[in-house]
């Protein structure tokens, strides 16, 4: 009878035992998933939230944070967005961008693509050291190279021009994106070149025809890589170009749209909205490119 009277209580227990743990395998989900991440997406969406607010809000409600809320719009308006577009020469600041954006983006996949494939493929003797060291060439900061550079743009007569940052942005881009695309290189059977090799195709064949299209998602990479750096560098579009109409956005936002001490906080914050957009939508189209490119580069 004992026996009989103690199933119960232990079929009770053994029943609350799977509810506790199932109750605490979701607290701990919450604790060390969900809170981390939303933590996470509010630091990280926070700047543009703030970016969105500032944009579109009037002057009344910018500069009166007793009265109305600093989080919150009570009467959008679009009178800073067309002060920026209309009054000022962000249209072509942004065409400035894009062109050299582009260009630089363009040298650097065809000289990063070139080194990756010698380095990898010819199989010389050093080429692992040489990709190592211009790798390390990434690594020398942009605030030390520009000042040489400056004396060869100058000597060059490119000052002031797009060229100078259409030429200058490379020194920084080939090197990452010719370790990207080294790795990457490595994830293509060699077999493949080989075949083609004993068909009678030369080198330049094989890089056309076989791998590059096999290494498109490592372009893509590295294209984005290369743009998204392009369109965001700042100290060597402000120590080579100094006309106002040859600036790119970052440059421009921050030296034509503060008189003095006065900043205009509606017009910089929808700059940096506009100018963020292209990067944005760059990113959108080729994220899933992006990612496997980055791990079949690191898994090598």
């Amino acid at each position: 009878m004992s026996d009989v009277a103690a199933s119960p209580g232990n079929s009770n227990t053994a029943s609350a035992t799977p509810e506790l743990l199932a109750w605490d395998s979701r607290t701990r989900r919450v604790v060390t998933l969900y809170v981390p991440l939303a933590c996470f997406v509010l630091i990280l969406l926070f700047p543009f939230y703030w970016m969105t607010v500032t944009a579109f809000k009037p002057n009344a409600e910018l500069y009166n944070f007793a009265d109305n809320n600093p989080l919150w719009i009570t009467s959008p308006t679009l009178d800073h967005v067309y002060h920026l577009l209309f009054r000022t020469s962000y249209p072509h600041w942004l065409w400035t961008t894009m062109m050299v954006a582009v260009a630089a983006t363009f040298l650097s996949l065809v000289a990063s693509t070139l080194a990756a494939y010698a380095i990898q493929r010819l199989r010389f003797q050093g080429s692992q050291y040489v990709g190592l060291a211009i790798y390390l060439a990434y690594l020398v900061p942009p605030s030390i190279l520009f000042i040489p550079l400056a004396t060869m743009v100058v000597q060059l007569g490119l000052f002031d021009t797009p060229f100078a940052l259409i030429l200058t942005y490379p020194t920084f881009l080939v090197p990452f994106c010719t370790w990207l695309l080294i790795g990457y290189f490595k994830s293509i059977p060699y077999e493949l070149e080989e075949c083609a090799l004993i068909d009678g195709a030369t080198r330049l064949q094989i890089l056309r025809q076989i791998t590059l299209p096999l290494a498109i998602p490592g372009l893509i990479s590295a294209g984005i890589f290369s743009f998204t750096l392009s369109w965001n560098e700042f100290i060597y579009a402000l120590a080579f170009i100094q006309s106002s109409e040859n600036k790119t956005v970052p440059v421009a936002i921050l030296t034509e749209l503060v008189t003095g001490d006065v900043y205009q906080w509606g017009a910089l914050m929808a700059g940096s909205l506009l100018g963020s957009l292209p990067v944005a939508i760059f990113y959108s189209f080729f994220v899933d490119y992006y990612v496997s490119s980055l791990t079949g580069a690191v898994k090598e």
